[in-house]
């Protein structure tokens, strides 16, 4: 305690010969608080190593301790603070656990926003298609492997993000037992790597929602221009199949599920359910959080994915239960993690090509991001599930693929 105190104490020196201000008490006593907050996590405040922070401008102060994450996303993207290693400076906060330590209030209050207002309603439906998804198929293709696949990939195998990605696709299509001239339905299908391979792998004709018109003008005519057996549906899936007439053999939802949200569970379920046939499997790919209490964080929720909400583990089994047996969960959170760097390697070296584009905050927000989330899934904060469902139970069994 006394030797952070002692190195926020010339922190505050050298900011007041730097800009002529004497910082007040509650900033020197902010500081000191903060200082030895990380101290916890084994940070410094302008320290030397990679995940030490140096702070430029101490707004940042109040800004975190008043707004906790939501302040410090804010105060890196203007620029108020740095960070070599931010996925190190994450991985060692979440460890420590020191992000429920520090103003609670922005995350209490996205919480009772969640539980009082349905943010996932079908007039927001679009909000994230049109914030995120939209920002521009060649973006994204500068990031992702050549597939465009914007989900975890399987690292089992593989060495790197295209075998990662391609292991993952495999790996859902074994799962789901597809067979040539089956029918897929896929929800939140993204730019359709899993219906491409699922066309040109396993023989399979396949439809996908997504709620990003980029994605779906993208998909269809990158589709036809190629001739397979795919077709994309701009469509809230609330709004799919209601009359329960078009059935698959099979379901997949790889990464939306984080977009519905708990007050529209039931719906999403039943949607998979009334779209399935008896004798098919649903197959559910999710990140999701370690426990029930608390909300979106509120950085991810205004500035990467509106209106988000991460399920918890009980709560996608009490919903599903109401149509489901669920068959298989496996948890490959950890692999996020290598997804999520090899992402930011490509977007930086891609990101000469933007930067006229979208500009320094912008710059500053999507490596944030990343290298955040890098950092959460290292330190076990938060998980991936694939999970298996059926119906009504698969006869003697249904048997693991890895």
């Amino acid at each position: 305690m006394i030797e952070n105190s002692q190195k926020s104490s010339a922190l505050v020196s050298s900011f007041q010969r730097a800009q002529d201000a004497v910082p007040s008490r509650a900033v020197v006593q902010g500081l000191d608080f903060l200082s030895d907050l990380l101290g916890k996590a084994d940070i410094q405040i302008n320290g030397s190593r990679p995940w030490d922070i140096r702070i430029h401008d101490l707004r940042t102060v109040q800004r975190v301790l008043a707004h906790g994450s939501l302040g410090l996303g804010e105060s890196y993207m203007n620029g108020w603070w740095d960070c070599d290693r931010l996925d190190e400076f994450f991985t060692r906060v979440l460890r420590e656990k020191l992000d429920e330590k520090v103003a609670r209030s922005a995350l209490v209050w996205q919480s009772l926003r969640a539980r009082f207002v349905n943010l996932q309603s079908g007039r927001r439906a679009y909000e994230v298609g049109e914030v995120h998804y939209d920002l521009g198929n060649d973006f994204f293709a500068s990031m992702l492997d050549r597939r465009l696949t914007y989900t975890c990939g399987y690292w089992n195998r593989a060495t790197d993000l295209d075998e990662a990605q391609v292991a993952k696709l495999d790996m859902v299509c074994r799962k789901l037992g597809l067979k040539p001239g089956m029918r897929l339905l896929d929800i939140g299908c993204g730019w359709g790597s899993l219906m491409k391979y699922a066309a040109q792998t396993y023989g399979v004709t396949c439809v996908g929602l997504t709620i990003s018109r980029e994605q779906a003008a993208f998909g269809n005519d990158n589709a036809s221009a190629v001739g397979l057996p795919i077709e994309f549906r701009l469509a809230d899936y609330r709004a799919f199949n209601v009359d329960g007439k078009e059935k698959f053999d099979c379901v997949a939802s790889i990464g939306m599920f984080e977009h519905v949200g708990s007050k529209n569970y039931d719906a999403y379920f039943s949607v998979a359910r009334r779209s399935l046939k008896d004798d098919g499997l649903f197959l559910l790919h999710t990140i999701g959080k370690n426990q029930r209490r608390g909300g979106v964080d509120p950085w991810i929720n205004k500035y990467i994915f509106p209106n988000g909400e991460l399920p918890d583990l009980g709560a996608i089994s009490d919903a599903s239960q109401r149509e489901f047996i669920i068959e298989d969960v496996h948890n490959f959170g950890a692999d996020y993690d290598r997804t999520l760097m090899a992402w930011h390697a490509r977007f930086e070296h891609a990101w000469p090509k933007f930067t006229d584009r979208y500009g320094p905050r912008f710059y500053r927000m999507w490596r944030y991001y990343l290298l955040a989330c890098a950092g959460t899934f290292r330190a076990r904060a938060t998980q991936l599930w694939q999970i298996v469902l059926s119906p009504s139970g698969v006869e003697n069994g249904y048997r693991r693929v890895s």
